[in-house]
């Protein structure tokens, strides 16, 4: 008699999904096909019923449209950052809009990416499920101001000494190089505006300017990057400002 020796794995658990937009028939396409890739979505069709279910219930990834009806997605956004259990999970805000600004501030008030409107639903699922795989954000990393030791590729950072190595060899970088670096490696794949990396670099100094990111940057690459006219660590977005490559 032959046996069946396989082992049957069990099922990984349905992630859940807080799908927040106004206009039913894109708030049903979401749902439609992330429910295809074996999401749970929770549908909600303004930013008041959405902090009702984010108060109320934890989730995987919250997928938000910056414009609502009264409460809108940044402030949503903000909130759920602020005073929720959700306070770490992933968003993905949905845009019409295209300009700069819009981007900037949707990411600086916590989002972790933005997919701008009319979108691909395959666009949108590969976002989604980058997100989850990326899972929630670490609170000493979401800020890059922690102490901890990490590993990028062959990239080494040990805060407590102010140490890089890179494929063994140690590399010397400046106070301002190795706060930029440790921000971007600690968030691989989140892109951050020049203005918040300002904040996050220099903090209270005001007699610096966005510009300054981008000459902090070129000097970054000429250090740590194998070819710097072809970067593949720090990356450019462009119309918005940098971001690590995702492991």
């Amino acid at each position: 008699m032959a046996y069946d020796h396989r082992v049957e794995r069990p099922a990984e658990p349905r992630r859940t999904v807080l799908v927040v937009e106004d206009e039913r028939n894109i708030r049903d396409l979401v749902c439609l096909h992330l429910g295809i890739e074996g999401m749970t979505c929770v549908p909600a069709a303004d930013g008041t019923e959405a902090m009702e279910h984010a108060r109320r219930q934890p989730f995987d990834l919250v997928v938000l449209d910056l414009m609502l009806p009264g409460l809108d997605g940044l402030s949503v956004c903000r909130a759920v950052r602020r005073e929720t259990i959700n306070r770490d999970v992933p968003i993905l805000m949905l845009t019409a809009r295209r300009e700069e600004a819009d981007t900037v501030l949707g990411l600086e008030s916590g989002a972790d990416d933005y997919l701008t409107k009319p979108f691909g639903v395959r666009e949108l699922v590969a976002r989604a499920r980058a997100l989850l795989r990326r899972g929630p954000r670490p609170a000493a990393a979401a800020s890059g101001d922690g102490s901890r030791p990490l590993s990028y590729r062959d990239i080494e950072m040990d805060p407590a000494r102010r140490r890089v190595r890179i494929g063994g060899r140690d590399v010397d970088l400046t106070a301002q190089e190795f706060q930029l670096l440790y921000v971007l490696l600690s968030n691989p794949g989140i892109v951050f505006s020049r203005e918040a990396l300002l904040q996050r670099v220099w903090k209270d100094d005001t007699y610096v300017t966005v510009r300054s990111v981008d000459t902090l940057v070129k000097r970054l690459r000429r250090k740590i990057e194998a070819d710097s006219a072809n970067p593949s660590v720090v990356l450019t977005v462009w119309g918005t400002g940098y971001k690590a490559a995702d492991v």
